[in-house]
């Protein structure tokens, strides 16, 4: 998403971009979302839509992009992973997701990895590069995201989904469009950067946010964002094998370390899918 969307930012305003790719989001839900009979929406889901809406789709992507045209490509994917620290952190501190011993071992493992990966264990430089404004703005989008996150298991359990992504794409675009006109915001888009326009909102946030809020729905936030986090290893083993790009020690331990506590959650799960059938 970083790499698809750093070229855009070049020329078209980060908010206006926002604006344009989560109302492609909601058009992509919206042939799915007519399938469902009726509305659907309780009057009692609206505040977790607007909360998800607000938080996911204005606050968080206006920061990200803004943050990304101030920084590289590079550093916006490396920052990112600390989304899955702030989702597992608040769903088990604020939203109270249980786990056994095992399931809390699986967590510290992934965890673990995803700080490795993320620092390389170079403390004093990773801290020195988090002054920078573009990062910062950065973070600050992953701890939303992750508060969206969150809110998004609940509501994904009472409102279809291909619905809750219409919705939160329409309504967050929808501000955000009228927002960055409101401020005589130009819609500034280069005829070669459609493909990437279409590309991130498509594919990067309608297709992604529909199998996502689908996997917090069956097996929790906690579960979801543990699995999700292996996108990095397939990064770094994408890299080497297409770029060339050399792994380093500690990059191989983070990626054990990982994919130790994804086998450790997918056996935790069978297991009590086990127990409930027995």
């Amino acid at each position: 998403m970083s790499t698809a969307s750093k070229p855009v930012l070049a020329n078209t305003n980060p908010l206006m971009y926002a604006a344009l790719v989560y109302l492609l989001a909601s058009l992509v839900s919206t042939p799915l979302s007519y399938k469902v009979k009726g509305f659907q929406v309780r009057s009692k889901d609206w505040p977790l839509i607007l909360a998800i809406t607000i938080s996911g789709a204005v606050l968080a992507p206006s920061l990200f992009f803004i943050g990304l045209e101030q920084t590289t490509a590079s550093d916006t994917a490396i920052l990112s992973n600390s989304e899955t620290i702030f989702t597992v952190l608040f769903a088990l501190i604020f939203f109270k997701e249980k786990f056994r011993p095992r399931g809390y071992l699986a967590v510290a493992l992934v965890l673990i990895g995803v700080v490795i990966v993320t620092t390389n264990l170079q403390f004093t430089d990773f801290l020195s590069n988090l002054k920078k404004e573009g990062n910062l703005l950065i973070i600050a989008s992953m701890a939303l995201w992750a508060l969206d996150n969150n809110i998004s298991k609940i509501a994904a359990q009472r409102i279809d989904i291909s619905r809750l992504v219409q919705l939160k794409g329409l309504i967050g675009g929808g501000i955000l469009l009228v927002f960055a006109l409101s401020i005589k915001i130009p819609v500034n888009i280069m005829p070669t950067e459609i493909p990437n326009i279409l590309l991130v909102g498509i594919v990067g946030f309608g297709i992604s946010l529909y199998l996502f809020l689908h996997s917090l729905r069956r097996i929790g936030t906690v579960k979801t964002m543990l699995i999700y986090s292996t996108g990095t290893v397939f990064g770094l083993l994408f890299a080497s094998i297409f770029l060339h790009e050399k792994i380093g020690g500690y990059q191989i331990l983070a990626i054990a370390l990982m994919l130790t506590g994804i086998y450790l959650v997918t056996k935790e799960s069978h297991n009590v899918e086990k127990i409930h059938q027995n």
